[in-house]
């Protein structure tokens, strides 16, 4: 052995899992992790979080996700945008001007509840990571340390010895640990330092971000929404309407060649924002920070014990808001994997699926986000505002605003936007497995196959003792009947808990299928200090499908006298025949884990 590898030995403390960066996905993996009983550390660049709101639609299936490890999203719903104020996206040529268009922000309509329990809601991320941290606060299980940097890190026999900087003292230690995690953003010092490359685009459009605070009701006034693209060519970008009375940002694209990112400043924020509102209101720029709109996926999400996730596996146009989700995806789909490691359910080769598995989402979301982004600023082009000159572009597109036969390619245009707004099949959607690109991110189909998320249908429970949840409050819906509310409370999703693995039977078949999973966990948990929890949970015995739900039956074929074994993160491991016993589901979950 080498003397600088032994040195590498010597650590100051130790923990199980270290996670690089306190952004959404370090948050919710140290959250889950803390559920799954591993402990970690978190150590934060930054003593503060971001005051720009920057991401914020929590899509429907990171709200099952949420809901899943016990984050309410009764609660969640609490905070941020109201579904009323949050429904359309609208074209304008400023907020106060003329209206060219509008299309639905996401699924919002109750018909979405047909496929997910927790439709989209908007929240900004800075309100979402507080909400996180909070409940990560009431555990002894977790450490976050902020204004705490990463440094170098060595790998060696199984083990990571990290070296992190306080910022603070400028003292430096070491953290040894079986794992790490880099949750460090777009910019990761750690996929820095392994040297992983990235796939994508390394420039694609120059962006400005103005956080500003504006009462923009009285501007706006029944022209609500959640999204307000305005195409005047001094903004040529959206706002985000956070909150209408109070916080906003604008995203805007720009010539850098005619307005340099050096030239920026307050007053140049002002007369782009004043463009953009196109009334004399009230309002204080709070920040603005200029960045690149490009696509960019790692290479490899693994190296040994080291793993990437959130922004620092994957970054990605806005266009679409599925940088986030993606995010909180990986997280989840890597927590119960690495707790079967860490509790011995599992061999280090089952890890490996992490990368096969959610690589792949994010190459699919990355081309969608910049097929998004690109057919916005063809519209753009469409109306005429990206003439290089300001008043001739502002000529140009008051001209074909104002002609007939324009505005119905212009309306054409805006009608192929709604795509963009509408990922539904992604978010819900994706297969592990299937290197299928979707045709068309809208479009959602529940299937019943080996790595597709278990369908969702409202279902009535016998006992409360199977789903350890609140029952779902959907009374925003607007006009929802007390009925309806009462029978949308829990679904399909709740019956599968984040700490096991589940099959789902029906009562006429569950006899024979609870006596090979009993065999199965013999055989699985036999010599593990920490027994592979594997719950049997019975169709019209522990629960019933709600009136109108009886599709999912012809989904999922529990009726036909199959069971369908359901992983801790909620997606198929197998679909397995009436004929199948121990042995099926043995190798079923052997397989899984890698054993």
């Amino acid at each position: 052995m080498s003397p600088s590898l032994a040195r590498s030995k010597q650590f100051d403390e130790e923990v199980p899992i270290l996670i690089i960066g306190g952004g959404p996905s370090g948050l919710l993996l140290a959250f889950m992790l803390d559920k799954l009983g591993v402990q970690s550390l978190i150590v934060e660049r930054y003593t503060t979080r971001l005051a720009a709101p920057k991401a914020h639609a929590l899509s429907p299936r990171s709200l099952e996700i949420c809901r899943q490890f016990g984050l309410d999203v009764n609660e969640i719903r609490t905070i941020g945008t109201n579904r009323k104020d949050a429904y359309w996206v609208n074209f304008v040529t400023s907020l106060a001007g003329a209206h060219i268009g509008k299309l639905p922000y996401e699924r919002m309509d109750p018909g979405v509840l047909d496929h997910t329990p927790t439709m989209i809601h908007n929240i900004p991320q800075p309100a979402f990571e507080e909400l996180i941290a909070k409940k990560i606060s009431e555990s002894k299980s977790v450490q976050i340390r902020k204004a705490h940097t990463f440094v170098s890190l060595r790998q060696y026999d199984g083990h990571i010895i990290t070296k992190i900087e306080d910022r603070t003292t400028k003292q430096t230690y070491k953290v040894k640990s079986t794992h790490v995690i880099a949750c460090d953003g777009a910019k990761s010092s750690v996929r820095e330092f392994l040297g992983i490359e990235s796939e994508g685009e390394s420039s694609y459009e120059t962006m400005m971000t103005i956080h500003f605070n504006a009462d923009l009701r009285p501007v706006i006034k029944d022209r609500v929404g959640m999204l307000h693209w305005v195409v005047d060519p001094l903004v040529s970008g959206f706002i985000i309407g956070y909150e209408l009375s109070g916080n906003q940002v604008l995203i805007c694209n720009f010539d850098s060649a005619k307005w340099p990112v050096e030239s920026w400043n307050e007053d140049h924020c002002r007369k782009v924002v004043d463009a953009a509102i196109g009334a004399k209101i009230d309002y204080d720029i709070l920040s603005f920070r200029p960045w690149i709109l490009s696509r960019k996926v790692a290479r490899s999400y693994r190296e040994s014990g080291v793993f990437l996730a959130g922004d620092a596996a994957h970054s990605f146009p806005p266009t679409g808001g599925l940088g986030l989700n993606s995010g909180l995806g990986d997280v989840h789909n890597l927590a119960y994997k690495l707790a079967a490691v860490h509790h011995g359910w599992a061999t280090d080769s089952m890890l490996d699926t992490y990368d096969s598995e959610r690589r792949q989402v994010a190459l699919v979301n990355s081309q969608q986000s910049v097929k998004n982004g690109k057919k916005i600023f063809d519209l753009l082009r469409t109306l005429g505002t990206t003439d290089a000159n300001l008043e001739t572009a502002r000529h140009n597109l008051f001209q074909n605003i104002n002609d007939e036969i324009y505005m119905e390619d212009i309306k054409e245009g805006i009608e192929g936007q709604r795509e963009h707004f509408d990922n539904l099949g992604l978010h819900i959607g994706y297969n592990y497995g299937d290197k299928h690109i979707p045709d068309n991110a809208s479009t959602y189909k529940p299937v019943c196959v080996s790595g597709a998320r278990l369908p969702h249908a409202w279902i009535r429970l016998a006992g409360i003792e199977k789903v350890n949840l609140p029952a779902i409050d959907s009374s925003y819906i607007d006009g929802a009947s007390p009925e309806a509310v009462l029978q949308k409370t829990y679904s399909t999703l709740d019956l599968c808990p984040f700490g096991s693995f589940t099959l789902l039977v029906d009562v006429n078949f569950a006899s024979q299928f609870e006596s090979a999973t009993q065999k199965a966990l013999k055989q699985i948990s036999k010599g593990k200090t920490s027994a592979l929890s594997l719950q049997v949970v019975v169709l019209e015995l522990d629960f019933y499908l709600q009136p109108g739900q009886e599709r999912w039956i012809d989904i999922v074929p529990l009726k036909r006298g199959h069971a369908v074994l359901v992983r801790p993160d909620q997606h198929i491991l197998s679909v397995l025949d009436q004929d199948a016993g121990a042995k099926h589901i043995v190798g079923a979950l052997k397989e899984h884990l890698a054993l």
